[in-house]
Parts: C-alpha cells; structure tokens; sequence
C-alpha cells in the first residue's frame, strides 16, 4: 500500500477535514455553509471550492432553502461519502501498519 493508493479526492486536508466533520453527524444531518466554514476555518470561497469538489464526486449534497439575505446553504455527506471515508481510512490504517 502506498500513499498512492488513498482517495485523492478525500486526502486533500481541507477535504479530509470537510468530509469527517460531517461524518461525525448523524446519517441524514446537515450543518449549514456558515457552520461548517466556522468549524473548519476556510474562506468562503474555499470552502465552495471544496464542496463543489467533494459534490462533483457524489460525496457531499448541497441544498439551498430560501432566497436572497434569508437563504440558507445546507451540507450533507452523502452514502458514498461516508463509504469512500471509511474505505479510505481503512487503507490509510494499513499505510501507516506498514511503517
């Protein structure tokens, strides 16, 4: 196994931290855009950067309630999200096993 071998679509940090902290959420709970930033420390247009990324590749879900000043972006792992973290956790286990 070699670094290689990881999901190069999770092992960005900013990636890695976006999909584990809503992998600590229940299956099925959201944390709003300005939550997860707050959580996560990135700049807005980073963090978009990201989500369309990780949204791209079926593992988070994005929604959008409302309109203008009062609209709301939600954000949700996905089943493969949460698949792909753990598949990926599992091989980065085995990397580091064989050090």
């Amino acid at each position: 196994m070699t670094v290689e071998d990881l999901d190069p679509l999770i092992h960005a940090p900013a990636r890695l931290r976006i999909i584990a902290t809503l992998a600590a959420l229940p299956p099925g709970d959201a944390l709003s855009f300005t939550r997860l930033q707050e959580m996560i420390g990135l700049t807005p247009g980073n963090l978009i950067t990201h989500l369309r990324r990780l949204e791209a590749g079926g593992y988070v879900d994005t929604g959008k309630t409302g309109n203008g000043s009062s609209s709301l972006t939600t954000v949700t792992i996905t089943v493969a999200g949460r698949a792909a973290l753990d598949v990926y956790r599992r091989n980065l286990l085995r990397l580091l096993g064989d050090l």
